[in-house]
């Protein structure tokens, strides 16, 4: 009888955990599964806003893919913008994670000088490179003129558009800078000092021991840096406006027009699915790569237990 109470007790219901994580799933649910399910209905429907919605099936897809070249512009305008954005942030935020974590005095101020552009809104940013990026008194101008070099209107000539609003997006990686310094962190000492005894150089260090120890971090970072390039907005909009010649003229942007300037919101949720289906795909191709060139410590010692097994099973037949 002591044994069905305590199975009884086992059964009962505990509402208590759900109850600290309720404000969460209530968010979750307000803030982003309805407005998703909500955005995904609207895309069926020709909605400006203020009249009645009408029912289009897919016409929103189509138009978009097969009668809107805007669409076409702006996407590709994106894909080049990531595909100088991605390594590029990767590789600057490594760097610095690099330099900060050497045993120095001061390291804990350089580490909030460059954490500090994370936290400044982005508004203010877009004011400090507009004045860096000015033709006639930009700093950035100035110091090539030092060396005798005449810098160009960064921000007027579609050449350098978007190099210019690649280097201002690198500005405020810190958070991403502080991922790779707590992953250097995480890597045991022991694994250098066997490669310097082994005779190791740096550079062999790096590219055998850091570079392998670090790559699902790697990993989170290139994805997080995909979403972020497909969600640059607010840079372009008070930098450029899209210019010039739409040379800046990111999808986001697109999305964000037919919204509100265009009053388009079926449209423009339709624009907002399709951009997540193709970070999605991207997210799953990083993925699906991810096994020739991720490192798992776990599933290593996981594939010698396998090994031990299947040498075990081994033994035995051949005794057998």
């Amino acid at each position: 009888m002591r044994f069905l109470k305590n199975i009884k007790k086992t059964k009962k219901f505990n509402l208590t955990p759900y109850l600290f994580i309720s404000p969460w799933i209530i968010g979750f649910l307000l803030f982003t599964l309805g407005p998703l399910i909500f955005s995904l209905v609207i895309s069926f429907f020709n909605w400006p806003i203020v009249g009645d919605a009408e029912f289009v099936g897919i016409k929103n897809y189509q138009t978009m893919l097969t009668k809107d070249p805007q669409f076409w512009a702006s996407l590709g305008i994106t894909l080049k913008f990531s595909f100088l954005f991605v390594p590029l942030n990767i590789i600057t935020a490594l760097i610095l994670a690099i330099l900060l974590n050497q045993n120095v005095k001061g390291s804990g101020i350089f580490k909030t000088i460059f954490y500090l552009p994370s936290v400044i809104s982005g508004v203010a940013l877009a004011m400090i490179w507009s004045w860096v990026y000015s033709g006639e008194y930009g700093i950035l101008n100035y110091f090539l003129s030092l060396i005798h070099i005449q810098g160009p209107n960064w921000l007027l000539d579609s050449k350098w558009a978007v190099i210019s609003m690649v280097l201002a997006s690198l500005w405020g990686q810190g958070t991403m800078m502080l991922i790779f310094l707590t992953g250097l962190k995480n890597i045991p000492k022991e694994l250098y000092e066997a490669a310097e005894v082994d005779g190791a150089n740096p550079v062999q260090k790096f590219f055998k021991i850091t570079l392998p120890m670090l790559s699902p971090t790697i990993l989170f970072n290139v994805i997080t840096s995909i979403i972020n390039a497909f969600q640059q907005l607010t840079l372009a909009l008070l930098l450029t406006g899209g210019g010039p010649a739409g040379a800046t003229y990111f999808y986001a942007m697109y999305v964000y027009d037919n919204a509100f300037k265009y009053f388009k919101m079926g449209y423009s949720s339709a624009n907002a699915w399709f951009m997540f289906i193709i970070i999605l795909l991207l997210t799953l191709l990083v993925f699906k790569s991810s096994s020739m060139w991720v490192y798992y410590e776990g599933e290593v010692s996981k594939t010698k237990k396998t090994k031990k097994k299947f040498g075990f099973l081994k033994k035995s037949f051949q005794k057998a």
